[in-house]
């Protein structure tokens, strides 16, 4: 997952410094509530997991570049749904992370523009879902348009960023905007694919039929 280098110049690119610093604050707030809910082993374990996914993500799984950015299968919603929005968090920025030192260092200078796309988009999804999933609902009972409004959100809000930063970095020209309305096209293909995969991983959550495990978000079941 990466803006191209070079989109946003460095005289422009504070501006991510304080939107990713904001994100962050946000993260920090859902972590702490995500520690005092299931206490900070579980935050820890669940966090590490989403790291290795998003890194599979990222890295093993197919993406290509489009236009302004590249076309991941982020599966954030399913991050969200299975572990939380804390432990999500902290996955989505520290697999972006890793990725940037070990794989993709080019991406580094662009962290910050990387990190506010994967996370906003996150907490939108969180608050989303206070609204569409009616409280003591469990997440393995979820229907697929509760499923599919939630992955909407949260790949309708990435492509929304990217094209922030492009538009930001670039301006309005017609081979900006070509770009960008090439990647957001591409990426909406992930929401077809999403909802599919958050249902299925959440069948078999269901199937296991756990109760109170420390991997998961303790919504999963209850």
């Amino acid at each position: 997952m990466h803006i191209e280098p070079g989109l946003v110049s460095e005289a422009k690119i504070a501006l991510s410094y304080a939107t990713a610093a904001a994100a962050g604050g946000v993260a920090l707030y859902h972590i702490a509530t995500a520690t005092r809910q299931s206490g900070l082993a579980s935050v820890a374990a669940r966090a590490a997991i989403a790291t290795l996914g998003v890194l599979v993500f990222f890295e093993v799984m197919p993406h290509f570049a489009v236009g302004v950015s590249e076309v991941h299968f982020i599966l954030g919603s399913t991050l969200f749904l299975i572990l939380g929005a804390g432990p999500a968090a902290i996955g989505l920025a520290m697999g972006l992370l890793i990725q940037g030192l070990f794989f993709a260092p080019f991406d580094l200078p662009q962290y910050g523009m990387n990190l506010t796309t994967l996370l906003v988009p996150l907490f939108a999804l969180h608050e989303l879902a206070k609204r569409v999933i009616a409280p003591g609902t469990a997440y393995v009972d979820l229907r697929y348009s509760q499923v599919l409004a939630l992955s909407a959100v949260y790949q309708g809000g990435v492509v929304a960023w990217v094209a922030f930063w492009a538009i930001y970095g670039a301006g309005f020209g017609a081979a900006n905007l070509a770009a960008i309305g090439s990647f957001g096209v591409a990426y909406m293909a992930v929401v077809l694919i999403e909802p599919l995969a958050d249902l299925a991983v959440l069948a078999g959550a269901k199937a296991l039929k756990g109760k109170g495990s420390p991997l998961v978000t303790p919504r999963l079941y209850a």
